[in-house]
């Protein structure tokens, strides 16, 4: 079952999400990791849900009408909302029908999101892609990307291998 952290993944680096799938997950104890966990902590005091887990879905908050989710920057905006358009697409699969909010707490600012038939109909297409991620025997190559020098999973995929 396909979650919404694959779903982010799948739009920022395909090999992390083949990683993360094969649970090597070196997110734990990484700096930002922990900064983001913290701001979760400290967000959504009077929400009505808050930290809500439904089988393949983690979500921050539900507010009213509202499904939240808050992240530090605005960095990641493509895979920010396809995860929360993933568990906007999940809820209603299960019958409840709400709208979304992606607060950016350091540039103070808050995108709402919802859900269409078009997404829909993309969302089931990303799962089957990231299923045919996930199934590969080898990881996809290193993307090279900007991005790369502040992950989690640097070390892992810049790593030389020794002169044997």
């Amino acid at each position: 079952m396909v979650s919404g952290v694959q779903i982010q993944y799948y739009f920022i680096c395909a090999r992390k999400l083949w990683l993360f799938s094969k649970n090597i997950q070196l997110e734990e104890g990484h700096e930002r990791v922990q900064a983001g966990k913290l701001l979760h902590e400290r967000s959504y005091k009077s929400a009505d849900k808050k930290e809500l887990a439904i089988d393949n879905i983690k979500i921050d908050a539900i507010d009213g009408e509202y499904v939240r989710e808050v992240k530090v920057t605005s960095r990641m905006t493509k895979a920010d909302r396809w995860q929360l358009l993933f568990y906007l697409y999940e809820l209603k699969k299960r019958g409840l029908n709400k709208k979304g909010l992606i607060s950016y707490t350091k540039e103070k600012r808050t995108e709402e999101v919802i859900l269409t038939e078009d997404d829909e109909q993309k969302l089931d297409e990303i799962i089957d892609r990231i299923y045919e991620i996930m199934e590969q025997p080898q990881p996809p190559g290193v993307i090279n990307a900007p991005i790369c020098t502040k992950c989690a999973y640097y070390d892992f995929c810049y790593a030389e291998e020794g002169d044997d």
